[in-house]
């Protein structure tokens, strides 16, 4: 694990941090336990709640719209045939788990206890850190989706921006199984959309720039199991599906600071 000072530079020049070796690879183990104990007790009978990043509306999705403050399961796109009916075992189905396991989760609220995320998110320009989103990501073999480019920003606004993502990778995330991928110091540019919450719980996406990323520079983020990638929230970043035999899990905390003020039309209620 490199030095704090070195790893918030880092952050600061490109946008992004790595720092392998910040989790033990028993934690990995824990948690990817921990992920199949979740799945195994699911019934995928009771939702069809699918993530994909090409249909964000959700408009009457309230599964998504109250899984703030909950363990909930999103379904991989390719999981589904068109009747609903699952295409493949139910331990291959599952795209993500959010988006509360950090507080709602005994395992996952260890973890972040026992890693001081506060402190790494301190670290990086966050006065008042507050841990408000979380993920299990699971990347399964052969199906596991694309994850187009995006700013995290988009999606937990405040003003000003204040998102910081924290991404642990609990396997070895590499080109073949979808790594991520960022472009170096385009976190500099401007936020491109928000997604907003309306009223009557409808969602939208709001352009405020229709400059295309300039994707030309990017780079993988290959990295070992137990790495820490910090994502600042104007960054642009992605992943690519995984269609190799590997699993690709990760563990994903989105924070904000609470020295700034959490937009109303957020997708997320604050619990």
């Amino acid at each position: 694990m490199p030095a704090l000072p070195d790893f918030a530079a880092s952050f600061e020049r490109d946008g992004f941090a790595v720092a392998e070796g910040w989790v033990s690879q028993a934690w990995c183990e824990r948690l990817k336990a921990r992920i199949d104990e979740l799945v195994a007790g699911f019934d995928p009978a009771t939702v069809r709640s699918v993530f994909t990043t090409h249909e964000q509306s959700r408009a009457t999705d309230r599964y998504f719209l109250e899984s703030g403050d909950d363990v909930r399961f999103f379904l991989e796109e390719e999981a589904v045939d068109t009747a609903g009916a699952l295409r493949v075992e139910r331990s291959r189905s599952v795209n993500k788990i959010g988006h509360g396991l950090h507080r709602r989760d005994a395992v996952f609220r260890r973890f972040g206890e026992e890693h001081d995320l506060l402190g790494a998110a301190r670290s990086l320009g966050l006065e008042r850190p507050h841990a408000l989103q979380s993920m299990a990501i699971l990347k399964p073999p052969g199906i596991g989706g694309e994850v187009g480019w995006h700013q995290d920003a988009t999606f937990l606004q405040t003003e000003p921006p204040s998102v910081v993502g924290l991404w642990f990778a609990l396997d070895d995330a590499t080109r073949d199984n979808g790594c991520l991928w960022a472009i170096p110091g385009s976190h500099r540019g401007p936020l491109r959309q928000r997604w907003d919450r309306h009223p009557d719980d409808r969602m939208e996406f709001i352009a405020l720039d229709d400059a295309p990323f300039a994707t030309g520079n990017a780079i993988p983020l290959e990295v070992p199991a137990g790495t820490l990638v910090a994502l600042h929230g104007l960054l642009p970043h992605r992943s690519d599906a995984n269609r190799s035999e590997r699993w690709r899990h990760a563990y994903s905390l989105h924070l904000v600071d609470d020295a700034c003020t959490y937009a109303d039309r957020n997708w997320l209620r604050r619990p």
